[in-house]
């Protein structure tokens, strides 16, 4: 088999986001390829411990990618403090002999943003809606890559890496079956040190709430990069607890138009043309949004990255344009309306440099700078005793189930499959045991 179709039978996707398929992702020809170790969000530690523990692996895999796909250049972006990174990325560059360059960023949000990154490392803009490879450039996570090369050897993605932290007694990295339960994993981190909190999956800027009653019926899939328990008066549960009609009044009535969540827009600082300030100007008139969504500025909110900068760190009224803006891309991908560009040149910022926000200050201003320092090498292995495995895990249609309640497997079995001439990924059985539910899920109980 080639490299892609490797990558397709093992099942890899993006780990760092939306969970593009990687065997698509990295098909078309390529100048760059970029391996994103930035790890932006807040409290995230998984990738910064696989680039110390999987440097040679990492390395390798990238080795054998831009040499199968015939690509000029390899770069692995992270931050210029992650020294131990560094160095074990060094050295496992030295001992293979690889042309992988390191390039070092500062201690920005959201430096690991995928359209930030490419810019940061290439100076070349991506343009609005588009991708990397507009301008040469493929990006892959860092925990991505780790499983690339696993899949060269054969191996499928059935083991998730993530981080545990927060208001929990022993914070670690975690090595679990796909399909593991949430409260489950943060049982595996010591439990959690109050009897009510507040769970997100994911970052704290861009993480989703999870009820504390659903920790046991919620898997991990390949895209959770960690589990967070904050208190439950935690600023990002008062956040995230409001609706849009209540966003839209607060709005309306506290709004200065100060434009500083479009000022500090990491994207807008790209020279995109999202203003988010006027978006919550129209948007806090009072109009129904279906009436506002051939406006142009209302339309721009599809190019939002909703990294969370303009609610969490540059709004003095504590409103929520990201969310907003979250909003209106649901309802004008609902009405058909597709983001069309009408700049051929996008020029960054002249400030862009002066307006990042330090990741240690958005820490603070989300709420969670008690658990910024926390540094953490532990790795913990989850063996659960029953897992449910989503169909649906990545960016396409869900994956179509090749096994029925009562199909015996074992690991790395595939109980799923790509859909017939459809975007999405191939599926496998994450420990051995016997098919008990196939539904939206496929529910695995251990012998």
């Amino acid at each position: 088999m080639s490299l892609l179709e490797q990558i397709a039978a093992a099942g890899v996707i993006g780990c760092g986001g939306a969970g593009f398929p990687t065997h698509i992702k990295l098909k078309g020809r390529f100048e760059v390829l970029i391996v994103n170790g930035a790890e932006c969000e807040p409290l995230l530690r998984n990738d910064r411990w696989m680039m110390r523990h999987k440097a040679e692996k990492i390395i390798a895999a990238m080795d054998a990618v831009i040499s199968e796909l015939a690509i000029p250049r390899a770069v692995i972006a992270l931050k210029a403090h992650y020294e131990e990174e560094i160095e074990a990325l060094k050295e496992a560059i030295r001992k293979a002999a690889s042309p992988v360059e390191i390039h070092t960023l500062e201690s920005f949000y959201p430096a690991g943003d995928e359209q930030t990154l490419v810019y940061e490392v290439t100076g070349r803009v991506v343009p609005p809606g588009g991708l990397p490879s507009e301008v040469g450039a493929v990006v892959c996570n860092v925990a991505t890559m780790y499983s690339v090369g696993l899949a060269v050897k054969g191996y499928p993605f059935i083991y998730k890496y993530l981080t545990v932290t927060g208001e929990v007694r022993h914070p670690a990295i975690l090595c679990v079956p796909v399909g593991t339960d949430i409260a489950s994993c943060i049982e595996l981190a010591g439990g959690a040190k109050r009897d009510t909190y507040t769970i997100v999956l994911g970052g704290p800027m861009m993480g989703r709430p999870l009820a504390q009653s659903a920790a046991g019926n919620t898997p991990v899939t390949k895209t959770t990069s960690g589990i967070l328990v904050l208190p439950a008066g935690a600023a990002y549960a008062a956040t995230s607890a409001a609706d849009i009609r209540t966003m839209l009044r607060r709005a309306r009535s506290a709004c200065i138009q100060c434009t500083t969540c479009t000022q500090l827009c990491p994207r807008h600082l790209l020279g995109h043309p999202l203003r988010p300030h006027r978006i919550m100007r129209k948007m806090a008139g009072g109009a129904d949004i279906k009436e506002l969504l051939n406006d142009p500025d209302i339309r721009n909110a599809q190019i939002c990255c909703e990294c969370g900068i303009c609610e969490a760190y540059a709004c003095p009224m504590g409103l929520q344009p990201r969310r907003i803006n979250a909003e209106l891309k649901k309802e004008l991908a609902a009405a058909g309306i597709r983001y069309e560009r009408r700049e051929s040149v996008w020029i960054p910022h002249e400030e862009r440099e002066e307006r990042k926000a330090p990741s240690e200050r958005v820490a603070a201003r989300a709420g969670v700078h008690a658990y910024y320092d926390i540094e953490i090498d532990e790795l913990v292995y989850g063996n659960p005793s029953r897992v449910m495995i989503p169909l649906k895990m990545s960016a396409g249609a869900p994956s179509v189930p090749t096994v029925t309640a009562g199909t015996k497997v074992k690991e790395g079995d595939l109980i799923a499959a790509i859909p017939e001439g459809k975007l999405g990924s191939n599926i496998h059985a994450s420990i051995r045991g016997t098919v008990t539910e196939v539904s939206d899920r496929i529910v695995i109980e251990k012998e």
